[in-house]
């Protein structure tokens, strides 16, 4: 990202690009399509407007982790400041210290930075301008614009009106621009108690939008602040800080989504009133997906509530969650791209997600052999003692990642859904009598099934093999109808490894009946561990962050946080069934 050494409120000349931040700023103009904010950009500089310059900022509330949906808003902001050399600025918007944390301040930074942006110097927070801001509200209680309102939030609620009927006047709303300004610096001072006064904008109570009739730009809130600590005890409101700050920024263009589309005349209100810098606002459609939420305070209650293991758990659409699973930023960037930036809301199939993914992931992830519900096998006629190495490749798709040697001998494990003792019609896998290809090996026939005395399950198969058929060899060609996969027992890696599915059952989670919790739509079988599985050895060294695809099976990540060097543990990321392919073709049909 282009960095600037500038601080706020001065003027912004972005450095000379760095080659990495070429590179970004090329990739975004060659691959990105055009929609209707890149076309204002676009239009500005071309009629000279901010001198050309284009200055975003991405402005989380550190109240949560980001989630997917967050990841759009990145890629739109820092990637437009890339494509027309400009500057993106990360601001923490934390004006409500009772909901904020440093854990969410460091978490959101690691999730912009693995998505692979840099904000460089231009960090910064609402706090960094309480002082100006409260001599903002000063400037507007002086004007005749702004009041010390003594409603309570009940009565606040009542004096509002509805959509339909108007407001009506606060009985504190003629006080004098002097006895405003005294008690507002006794409300500073600490003189009163937690929510009995507020500072409100003096605006019009019978205005149609409702964000237009008075609204709040200061409460009284004692709660410790994690950057000004207890210096503060009168909070900004989100709306009276948020233009203000992207004005003392000197931002041009604040992207926001489309909930603040009817606060937008409140932003312009403020910024008018006070006659300072006048960013233009510009509200795009956010993320939605099928099978998930993406509401900050729904996903905190399924953290507090037990229902998942924490903001990163591989279920959560957060980015903590989703890279811990396995997702690529390659594929989240390519997903956010694909999708595009629209006026309008709607839903994005979960399908679509996966489809980058999985395109992706085939690309870079090195194939390997792992059985998740294992069935030992025994081939009869193979030497007791003899063990060999087999050739695999590692990824079809990229010669250049080469083979690796995978250990064949006597006992191996295939898994338990490769064997019926009475096979179902067009079973083509291992049954009595049935033959199948070892993948990288050769070809065996079942002879006996071994059973537990006590309960009739299926403990054992025996097998012969055809030394003839090994892959590569002479006879390797001879057909079979299935091919299955494998590991040798003696040298197989135990390994825990989670399958996950949606978090939810429903495509819509919060289509519910009147009065019906969101929550009774979790699904029950969204997380399945299985303990006792067994992986090729070249897995023994495999990293935590890494990704694999287990052949026949989909794709695994190992696990950054439960994994030790005893005991690996796989997050399933992704199937290798991919719906959005099929749907894609379908639709290219004539």
């Amino acid at each position: 990202m282009l960095v600037s050494s500038a601080q706020p409120g001065e003027d912004l000349v972005a450095t000379k690009p760095t080659a990495a931040n070429t590179e970004v700023a090329a990739g975004a103009t060659e691959a990105a399509p055009s929609h209707f904010i890149r076309n204002i950009v676009t239009e500005d500089r071309r009629a000279g407007k901010n001198h050309g310059q284009v200055h975003t900022r991405f402005p989380p509330e550190p109240n949560g982790y980001l989630h997917i949906g967050h990841a759009k808003s990145i890629c739109l902001n820092f990637g437009l400041a890339a494509e027309f050399g400009g500057l993106c600025n990360l601001r923490f918007d934390d004006t409500n210290p009772s909901k904020e944390e440093v854990e969410y301040v460091e978490s959101i930074k690691e999730d912009v930075r693995w998505l692979g942006f840099d904000w460089g110097d231009q960090e910064f927070y609402a706090s960094d301008y309480f002082e100006q801001l409260y001599q903002f509200a000063l400037q507007l209680i002086k004007s005749g614009k702004a009041y010390v309102c003594d409603l309570d939030a009940d009565q606040m609620r009542e004096y509002r009106g509805t959509l339909t009927e108007p407001g009506k006047n606060s009985p504190y709303r003629d006080r004098s621009v002097d006895e405003n300004l005294d008690l507002f610096q006794r409300m500073r001072a600490g003189e009163f108690a937690d929510g009995s006064r507020t500072l409100r904008a003096k605006i019009n109570m019978a205005s149609p939008n409702i964000n237009m009739r008075d609204p709040v730009m200061y409460r009284v809130l004692r709660s410790t602040h994690h950057r000004t600590g207890d210096r503060w005890c009168i909070y900004p409101t989100y709306d009276f800080a948020h233009g203000q700050s992207d004005s003392i920024e000197g931002i041009t263009h604040s992207i926001c989504t489309l909930e603040f589309e009817d606060h937008r005349p409140l932003y312009d209100w403020f910024l008018d009133q006070l006659n300072i810098h006048h960013p233009q606002q510009i509200e795009f459609a956010r993320l939605n997906l099928t099978y998930t939420i993406l509401s900050k305070r729904k996903l905190l209650l399924l953290v507090k509530e037990g229902h998942v293991a924490g903001w990163d758990d591989p279920r959560m659409p957060t980015i903590a969650g989703i890279r811990r699973r396995g997702y690529t930023l390659e594929a989240i960037r390519n997903f956010c791209e694909r999708i595009g930036v629209a006026k309008r809301n709607s839903t994005v199939d979960i399908a679509m997600l996966e489809h980058c993914l999985r395109e992706d992931l085939n690309k870079r992830a090195p194939r390997v052999m792992g059985v998740l519900r294992p069935l030992r096998v025994v081939i009869e006629n193979y030497p007791e003692n003899q063990t060999e190495e087999l050739a695999a490749v590692n990824n079809p798709e990229d010669p250049s990642m080469g083979t690796r040697k995978v250990p064949f001998s006597r006992v191996l494990y295939i898994e338990q859904d490769d064997f019926r003792e009475e096979p179902p019609k067009g079973y083509f896998r291992l049954s009595p009598g049935n033959e199948v290809r070892l993948r990288y090996a050769y070809i065996i026939k079942c002879v006996e099934v071994v059973k537990d005395a006590a309960n009739g399950a299926v403990t054992e198969v025996r097998c012969t093999y055809d030394p003839e058929t090994k892959s590569g060899s002479s006879r390797s060609s001879r057909k079979v109808k299935a091919t299955i996969h494998w590991v040798s027992a003696a040298h197989a890696i135990p390994a825990v490894v989670r399958l996950y599915d949606h978090l939810f059952t429903k495509e819509d989670p919060d289509d519910l009946p009147e009065g019906a919790d969101w929550k009774t739509n979790l699904n029950p079988r969204s997380l399945e561990t299985l303990p006792e599985c067994r992986l090729e050895p070249y897995l023994a060294s495999a990293t935590p962050g890494s990704t694999y695809q287990f052949e026949r099976i989909g794709y695994f990540c190992v696990d950054s946080a439960d994994s030790t060097r005893d005991r690996l543990t796989f997050n399933r990321t992704i199937t290798l069934r991919d719906t959005w392919a099929k749907i894609e073709r379908g639709s290219k049909k004539p």
